[in-house]
């Protein structure tokens, strides 16, 4: 009877508590929420002997993945799955370990460091809504928070924690696997899929002892990167925020996706390929940047396509307010100038921000690549110096070159054909792309000589174009010649006709002047 009595009071006070914890929940404003919550944390220490320490998901006002955050999440990944009650599971292709664990929301486990007991807690707090939803918005706070014993105070400040960042960025880098990311339109920026990036594993093959190119570029490029990747210190003692703008130009096919996804490769970068037109504003490309991590490639292909960038230095005709602003619209133009607004607001001064400005410098160690198949499109101020720091023409195909694509494609490294080829090259300009179409074996039965041998027909073909396109042009351009030749003559001898009409009506006047007939 006495622990039913115990039992039923316990019950009473704890339904007491929880009342009285809901009221004060709903119904206190909450500056004196907070204030109530210091008083209660400052006397919760004093009686306390352990010290927490939070480390949040994201910092600045949610712009910035917490670099700690991500560490500590890998950290705790490699030491849960022997600990941990409750975890989640992420396939990961190509790994060492192609099932990763990590622990769960709301779980905690323990750690030992020189004979010192830590705990780990992973927290998540989701907002309370009034709205309903089919996809509730995702502004849940995640965040990890460690707990110790205060006499250890110096150890964990010191060493422990130097020693989660170290061992998390080891393993994530051993565990690394490179990603191929493209932007999210805005309106899937908040909501059931708040994430500003989408990605997929980035599984291309190239590399620069498979790129054709001539071996003299490729190796002033790798230099190039190497010399980037090593000069952190360098950038911090130049005072240049530490990234380099790559622009590849040249005709179609002739490699400049392979470069950078060899590029990427050889640095062991992510790509993030930005999507121009499914950015708003010069506002949502700022945040797409701010998102962007270190050891990234930020791609813009076909640049001189993506956005009207040339002609936004034109100042735009000052509009004009009519009385048939009042009256109701055309349904169709309407629903135009909706679509209107709906596109890309980027404009040339924001591109140039994003690639030099202020925000540029949030980050380091990024690269950003411009590709374009005509360069005298491009505004001057978009590709000078100090934004597209080195310029790089891939042009076409080379006997070096195709070098490379035969060992590639025909695992030859000389041949009799060679120096027709050789020959063939210098006289017909032909993209790599289609040099290694025509090495390609189209069947089992091809071997190594029948493929140089439609390379040669095919080179010799476009030699013929090349030449009758020349000689149409030379026969167009003589007959433009001829005929604006001809014009000017007609109205050379057209002048000179009305200037005598004119000299002798003016002799006719001045006989009769002077009353001769």
């Amino acid at each position: 009877m006495e622990m039913t009595t115990v039992w039923a009071q316990l019950g009473s006070v704890t339904a007491t508590v929880m009342f009285l914890y809901a009221m004060f929940d709903k119904f206190f404003p909450p500056p004196l929420r907070d204030h109530l919550r210091s008083y209660t944390n400052k006397l919760t220490s004093l009686v306390s002997p352990y010290v927490h320490i939070t480390f949040h998901e994201f910092t600045g006002e949610r712009l910035k993945r917490s670099e700690a955050f991500t560490a500590i999440q890998t950290y705790l990944s490699g030491n849960s799955s022997q600990r941990a009650n409750r975890l989640k599971a992420e396939v990961v292709k190509n790994s060492q370990t192609p099932l990763m664990l990590s622990l769960d929301d709301n779980e905690e486990i323990t750690d030992e460091f020189e004979g010192v007991k830590l705990w780990w807690v992973s927290n998540k707090i989701t907002p309370k809504s009034q709205s309903f939803s089919f996809y509730p918005a995702s502004d849940d706070r995640r965040f990890f928070t460690l707990a110790f014993h205060r006499r250890h105070r110096d150890l964990i400040t010191t060493k422990y924690l130097r020693h989660v960042l170290d061992e998390g960025k080891a393993i994530a880098s051993r565990n690394r696997q490179l990603r191929l990311y493209t932007n999210n339109p805005s309106s899937g920026w908040h909501g059931y899929k708040s994430t500003k990036w989408s990605h997929v594993v980035f599984e291309h093959p190239a590399t620069f002892e498979t790129l054709a190119l001539h071996p003299k570029k490729k190796d002033e490029i790798l230099k190039d990167l190497v010399r980037f990747r090593n000069a952190k210190n360098y950038y911090a003692k130049i005072g240049k925020a530490w990234k380099r703008g790559y622009l590849l130009y040249g005709p179609p096919g002739t490699g400049k996706s392979t470069m950078i996804a060899a590029m990427a490769n050889f640095l062991n970068y992510d790509i993030y390929d930005v999507e121009l037109t499914a950015v708003k504003d010069n506002t949502e490309l700022r945040k797409l940047l701010i998102e962007t991590p270190s050891k990234s490639i930020m791609v813009i292909e076909d640049i001189d396509c993506s956005l009207d960038l040339t002609g936004q230095r034109k100042k735009k005709p000052k509009e004009t307010k009519d009385d048939e602003d009042d009256k109701p619209k055309d349904p169709i133009k309407k629903e135009e100038e909706e679509e209107e607004k709906k596109t890309s607001k980027v404009t040339l001064s924001g591109l140039l921000n994003f690639i030099d400005g202020i925000w540029s410098s949030c980050g380091g160690e990024r690269i950003i690549v411009f590709t374009t198949n005509f360069v005298d499109k491009l505004d001057p101020a978009l590709i000078r110096r100090g934004r597209m720091d080195k310029h790089i023409e891939l042009s076409y195909c080379c006997f070096e070159a195709f070098k490379v694509l035969a060992w590639n494609y025909l695992d030859i490294e000389t041949h009799d054909l060679f120096p027709r080829i050789e020959e063939l090259l210098k006289e017909t300009e032909m993209t790599p792309a289609d040099v290694a179409e025509n090495l390609m074996p189209k069947s089992m039965e091809e071997d190594e000589k029948s493929c140089l041998q439609r390379l040669i027909e095919a080179l010799e073909t476009a030699k013929q174009e090349a030449e009758k396109k020349a000689e149409e042009e030379a026969k167009k351009k003589a007959e433009e010649e001829a005929k604006k030749k001809a014009e000017e003559e007609a109205k050379e001898k057209e002048q000179c006709g009305k200037q005598e009409e004119g000299g002798n009506e003016k002799f006719g006047e001045g006989v009769t002047d002077n009353g001769f007939h």
